[in-house]
């Protein structure tokens, strides 16, 4: 008796490359690739690979920028059956020690850029470096293994129960929480993506978020499932997007507020008619309604709000074009509202004992999906405190109006959301906190037209300490990412406690 084979995210590429081999499937700033191109490039790779002793369930972490051949390095990970594990490229020497040992790595891609880190880290699993680029610290370079190996297709049974992407959330914390996302939840994403982004097969999209971040790898990922091209960028730059734009080959992008901004600032943006782009969607980040009408304003397309906790859990909410539609009608409430719940998401707004608040009444978002993580690598507890029967409770907190319109409220704990990127105060204050000078330090996020949000750390000095601001950014820069970098420090006589003695962060968020 045969057991019927699961359908796999790794035939995609497999699959346009059969039907339609010439279509673009990559596209850079210089260079096209058909799904053709790039199927044989994956096939290539991953077969050298497993010459290379990486085979199902081997970690493979990337350390790198965007790039065409990152993404051919997901692909293959899959054909392999293999774990990938997307590293954020900001990250200090620290922060990516620890998390390759977390992953337990035993292949690491990265950019040449960061060989003088990569050759100062120590990881005793770590087997293989591949480095994108010519560089003598790397065992191997990616052309090297296109090479090398063959264009024979690898058919790895792999079921939707098992884990497919290893993805981090945090990075300085002493225990950083790995998110395990299992090939159900990277079909049900994409899928989502396709619809709800209304994605046609002769789309031509471009995503700006990290190809290390779920919604970079979502977004070209769904054009590997749809059969359509996607622009990759090495990184975000406001010139070269408008001129993207501006040639009207583009139908649809995904920005993040701050983006928007950015190109709004652009002398020429309002030179041009954009007739092609169809649609813009934007999230990850709070986005002011003056700023939405600016944007609506200037491109004259449709817009649409993509709300979720994407790492964990995937899309939860969508404030649709219709809605948009609605709000420039009269309805202008409605440019501060996230929408409804997306595809498939089912979506509850709860008390701490997870019975349902009414109508009106601010309460945590609690989904149950397919989206949904399978749970934190090595930490059952804390996989326990987020999943309860299924439903996961990321902390965001909102309420629902009468038409079952969704208003954030704020979080449940104090992240801080900065140009689309999580920022865990706790870990800003366990290092400052080591500086001699600092007797106490509590972090804050503040709004900010351009990044949503900036970090902000209060600080109390020693007695006879001095408090000299180069020379803790310069220390920082050692121990942090750069994006989690206060942009402004306070000193302070004292931080204001409740009772029993916590820190109000409330009352220094409106200081």
């Amino acid at each position: 008796m045969s057991t019927q084979r699961t359908s796999r995210a790794a035939d995609w590429v497999r699959l346009h490359a059969r039907n339609t081999p010439g279509r673009a499937c990559f596209v850079t700033d210089t260079d096209s690739y058909s799904f053709a191109q790039v199927n044989s490039r994956v096939n290539r790779v991953a077969n050298e690979l497993r010459r290379m002793g990486v085979g199902k369930g081997d970690r493979v972490a990337l350390f790198a920028t965007d790039s065409h051949c990152y993404m051919e390095t997901l692909l293959a990970c899959m054909k392999l059956g293999a774990v990938y594990v997307p590293l954020n490229f900001r990250l200090a020497r620290p922060e990516l020690q620890m998390l390759l040992r977390t992953a337990e790595a035993k292949v690491l891609f990265f950019s040449e850029r960061y060989a003088a880190m990569v050759e100062s880290i120590d990881v005793p699993t770590l087997r293989w470096t591949v480095s994108y680029e010519k560089t003598a610290v790397a065992d191997r370079g990616y052309d090297e293994l296109v090479a090398a190996g063959d264009d024979v297709e690898i058919d790895t049974p792999f079921g939707d129960d098992e884990i497919m992407c290893l993805a981090f959330t945090s990075g300085t914390t002493a225990l950083p929480k790995g998110v395990m996302h299992h090939q159900r939840m990277t079909k049900h994403l994409v899928f989502q993506c396709i619809l709800e982004r209304r994605l046609p097969a002769d789309s031509f999209h471009y995503s700006p978020a990290p190809l290390y971040h779920v919604a970079g790898m979502g977004y070209v990922l769904a054009g590997v499932a749809r059969g359509f091209p996607s622009l990759i960028l090495p990184a975000f730059d406001p010139v070269t997007v408008l001129k993207w734009l501006r040639r009207d080959v583009l139908n649809g992008v995904f920005l993040v507020p701050t983006m928007i901004d950015m190109l709004l600032q652009q002398p020429d943006v309002r030179d041009a008619s954009y007739d092609r782009l169809l649609s813009i969607a934007y999230g990850a980040a709070p986005m002011s309604p003056t700023l939405l009408r600016r944007a609506m304003k200037t491109f004259r397309c449709d817009f649409m709000n993509m709300f979720g906790a994407g790492t964990e859990a995937g899309l939860q909410t969508v404030l649709t074009p219709e809605d948009h539609r609605r709000a420039l009608a009269g309805n202008e409430h409605l440019l501060g509202s996230i929408g409804k719940p997306g595809m498939g998401v089912d979506l509850r707004l709860c008390d701490d004992d997870l019975n349902e608040v009414p109508d009106g009444t601010v309460g945590e978002i609690v989904t149950r999906s397919d989206a949904v993580m399978a749970g934190y690598l090595g930490m059952p507890d804390e996989t326990d405190r987020v999943l309860v029967d299924g439903w996961f409770r990321g902390g965001d907190m909102a309420w629902r109006d009468d038409e079952g319109y969704l208003y954030l409220s704020g979080r449940k704990k104090d992240m801080i959301i900065r140009g689309g990127e999580n920022i865990y105060p706790i870990e800003i204050e366990q290092v400052l906190s080591e500086l001699p000078a600092v007797q106490e330090v509590s972090v804050v996020g503040v709004p900010d037209e351009r990044w949503g949000e900036i970090v902000r750390a209060h600080l109390v000095v020693n007695p006879g300490g001095a408090f000299d601001e180069d020379a803790v950014r310069e220390y920082c820069r050692t121990r942090l990412a750069g994006y989690k970098i206060p942009a402004v420090f306070r000193v302070e006589e004292t931080l204001p406690r409740n009772a029993s003695g916590k820190v109000l962060k409330r009352t220094l968020r409106t200081r």
